[in-house]
Order: C-alpha cells, then sequence, then structure tokens
C-alpha cells in the first residue's frame, strides 16, 4: 500500500514517496485512511 497506492491528496504520490518528500506521517496517515475508508474512531 505505501509503495502501490497514489493519493491526490498529498501531490499525486504514494505514501512512501510523500514521507521522503517531507510530508507530515500523520497527514500521510490521514490521506491513507481517508482514500481507504477507515472510520474516524480507528484513525
Amino acid at each position: 500500500m505505501l509503495v502501490d497506492h497514489v493519493m491526490t491528496s498529498v501531490g499525486g504520490q504514494t505514501a512512501k514517496a510523500a514521507l521522503e518528500a517531507g510530508w507530515d506521517p500523520r497527514e500521510v496517515w490521514r490521506a491513507l485512511c481517508a482514500d481507504f475508508d477507515v472510520p474516524l474512531s480507528r484513525r
């Protein structure tokens, strides 16, 4: 998931690329949760 799933909310990057580019890990985590419809109680 970290290297295959591209998220528009982090600049059209994968989670791995976003983290390597300096994105805040919390923002990357929230983007992943949103894309995979993780309930708020589990985020």
